[in-house]
């Protein structure tokens, strides 16, 4: 429980949801009239941000009679993103309360509160009962979370049989000791990076099969590429990493990406099958 909190602490913000309108305000969004693509991929917090969500909702197969579970929803931006794009019911759950809150406000500001709704609640311990759920997706969140086995036999408990869980994770895959801070740590305590091997054989292990398994470095380096690019021709984006971040986030985000560039890391997505 304890590196949870410290978990929640690490995220937690206060004024997260005015700092997103005050941004939104200045790139001339009205924000009484929110669309899920106004927001820009600010609130998708993972690397190659809605490329990336898209590019996993393709191996998912989602639709309208799907009733996705969101774990680690962060501010929704996943969440309302595939809700949009795939016609799907999203439920999405995080540690941090500021996370949800700013996510309920959000949604609501989207018009997507009927079909996109948060909780507040652990990975570990979720309030759902068995099988309740068409598929699940997990972007970004394995990192903070040392027991991967006990996090993906809970996901299974609440996955109907033959239901699709889509991870997207920064994995280890190569030797060498990372930077620090990290988007998602400040330090080595709360950070659990494993390799796509221990992803794949603890997968097994909770009773999924493992279909599709994808290498992301690439995309995440040429979008951060481009997103420089765009910074040095028209200046910082007022919807930029700072929102979540604060200060630290050129540094934090410079990390990541030189980590990425030396292949220490690599944001890998796989598709599992609940058997």
């Amino acid at each position: 429980m304890e590196a949870e909190h410290q978990v929640a602490r690490h995220y937690g913000r206060s004024g997260i949801e005015q700092a997103f309108l005050d941004a939104l305000r200045a790139v001339g969004k009205d924000i009484d009239r929110l669309q899920p693509a106004d927001l820009s991929g600010a609130d998708e917090f993972h690397l190659g941000g809605p490329a990336a969500t898209a590019a996993l909702a393709a191996d998912l197969g989602l639709g309208s009679d799907t009733h996705l579970l969101d774990i680690g929803c962060g501010l929704g931006g996943p969440a309302r993103h595939l809700a949009a794009a795939q016609g799907c019911r999203v439920t999405g759950i995080d540690l941090t309360t500021e996370f949800v809150e700013a996510a309920e406000a959000l949604t609501r500001r989207c018009g997507l509160t009927g079909r996109v709704s948060f909780r507040q609640a652990s990975a570990l311990a979720m309030p759902f009962p068995d099988g309740g759920f068409d598929a699940a997706t997990l972007l970004h969140v394995g990192m903070n979370i040392a027991d991967k086995a006990a996090l993906f036999a809970e996901v299974r408990r609440v996955l109907k049989p033959g239901a699709r869980f889509g991870v997207y994770d920064v994995m280890r895959v190569g030797e060498g000791d990372l930077p620090w801070p990290m988007p998602w740590a400040a330090a080595p305590e709360t950070s659990f990076v494993a390799t796509p091997e221990t992803y794949r054989r603890l997968l097994q292990e909770a009773g999924f099969t493992v279909e599709a398994e994808h290498d992301r470095a690439a995309l995440a380096l040429r979008l951060a590429r481009e997103a420089r690019e765009r910074a040095a021709a028209r200046g910082p984006s007022p919807l930029g990493p700072q929102l979540l971040m604060g200060p630290t986030a050129p540094q934090r985000v410079g990390n990541v990406m030189a980590a990425v560039e030396r292949g220490l890391i690599a944001p890998v997505a796989m598709v599992a099958r609940a058997g």
